[in-house]
């Protein structure tokens, strides 16, 4: 899948350029061309899964008619009951203790 490279120049979110120098100097990233090659490729598979679940959605309702707001919420509903919680949605704060002085 990797194919002939060709030089860029484009203008960047200066925070995005900074995450891309800190995951170079994390070790995360061999360089800036590199982190910026791999979010590209991210952003064609992510639209690659888009243009396949719009298909998919197509083909659904045209065999069983539109999806209704009140099946997707029964479906949210669904999804959401079977889901694992990692962490919960709002953490209380950390209890804070007194320190003790002898």
């Amino acid at each position: 899948m990797h194919g002939t490279r060709e030089r860029l120049s484009a203008s960047v979110e200066s925070e995005l350029l900074d995450a891309g120098r800190t995951a170079v100097a994390e070790g995360r990233a061999s360089s800036v061309s590199a982190w910026v090659n791999l979010a590209l490729r991210r952003q064609v598979e992510h639209d690659r899964r888009l243009r396949a679940l719009d298909a998919f959605l197509a083909a659904y309702e045209a065999r069983h008619g539109l999806i209704t707001e009140d099946e997707i919420r029964e479906a949210t509903r669904r999804a959401r009951s079977r889901a694992t919680v990692l962490r919960p949605a709002d953490p209380a704060p950390p209890a804070r203790t007194r320190a003790r002085h002898p």
